[in-house]
């Protein structure tokens, strides 16, 4: 059996260990140990939905941040303006899908202003984006609460989102026989679509499309892709809207999940970070991956070691730092 057999046979373990977790009637020692299989696969879920909204995030700053080298700290303000936005829109309107194009709309129109006119005069400079950006997240912090207050927000939700999914998980079995199937809500599910089809968007836009091989051209050799007549700086600042609409259209979707207040930004800005470093830099498969086990670690740890459950999310990134430095999808450079 060669190494790729193997770990392909160890996969199929997993998978089917995983399936027999989910889809079995557990016996009662197994809900002894692991308090419940709904509290389980709960975690399991929420740990699912909250990957896509990390990813929402992490996917416009691993376009900035990773593939272009452009350090915005100020990432989090992006998505915490975006959320604001939709939440006035959404409540003025009462049209939640306005709410989440004007959250994308406005807040890539702000990444092509910041590139224009502070990113592309301190190229190549990271020390001074850092302070810069970081002075912009600061400046930015006030300014939203000196208009929204310290008060918490939810951007309500159209009807067609509410309401709960019954899935096919049975979760326990009635003394008449009848089985119980756990329910789950439906935005969430949602959320979970929606970032797997832009994952799925971003990296054909990336890797089979001629605006992608420019991109990918303009950040290993700017001045050969230049020469060749292209506009390398419409090139960036096309990016640079899309990873900042990315951010304001997974705060208007955060902020209908969860809540809208003050210090969001720098929690999502955390996760992003996180995120990047262990997926790797400007990888959107890596983003996918990093994003997926920083939600399932939050979660479970959250259900199963509630006391130490942030020390995983930390653990994840010692771990893949010590082993794969440039991330687990990125490249060494």
């Amino acid at each position: 059996m060669t190494r790729r057999q193997a770990w392909g046979l160890v996969g199929l373990l997993a998978v089917a260990a995983v399936a027999w977790l989910v889809f079995a009637v557990w016996p009662a020692w197994l809900n002894a140990i692991l308090i419940s299989k709904k509290a389980f696969v709960s975690a399991i879920l929420n740990g699912l939905t909250l990957a896509g909204l990390y990813f929402l995030v992490a996917s416009g700053f691993t376009l900035i941040f990773g593939l272009m080298r452009n350090i915005n700290l100020a990432h989090g303000s992006l998505y915490l303006l975006g959320a604001y936005i939709g939440y006035e829109v959404t409540s003025r309107t009462g049209y939640w899908l306005l709410g989440v194009a004007a959250g994308f709309a406005v807040l890539a129109i702000i990444g092509v202003v910041m590139q224009v006119f502070i990113f592309r005069r301190l190229e190549g400079d990271d020390l001074r984006q850092t302070l810069v950006t970081i002075g912009i997240s600061i400046v930015a912090a006030d300014l939203m609460l000196a208009v929204w207050a310290g008060g918490t927000y939810q951007i309500a939700t159209p009807e067609w989102l509410d309401g709960a999914l019954t899935l096919p998980v049975i979760t326990a079995v009635r003394s008449n026989g009848a089985s119980v199937f756990l329910t789950y809500p439906l935005y969430r599910v949602v959320v979970l679509a929606a970032a797997i089809v832009i994952g799925v968007g971003l990296w054909l836009m990336l890797n089979k499309t001629r605006v992608g091989m420019m991109i990918r051209a303009g950040v290993d050799d700017r001045a050969m892709l230049s020469a060749s007549g292209v506009n390398v700086h419409a090139v960036f600042a096309i990016v640079f809207a899309v990873g900042a609409g990315l951010a304001g259209f997974a705060g208007v979707v955060g902020g209908s999940a969860l809540s809208v207040a003050p210090g969001e930004d720098v929690r999502y800005l955390l996760a992003s970070l996180v995120v990047v470093i262990v997926g790797g830099m400007g990888s959107i498969t890596g983003a996918a991956i990093g994003a997926l086990l920083i939600g399932l670690a939050e979660q479970i740890g959250l259900v199963y070691f509630p006391t130490y459950g942030v020390v995983l999310t930390f653990v994840i990134m010692v771990v893949t730092l010590a082993v794969r430095p440039q991330g687990i999808m990125g490249k060494a450079r």
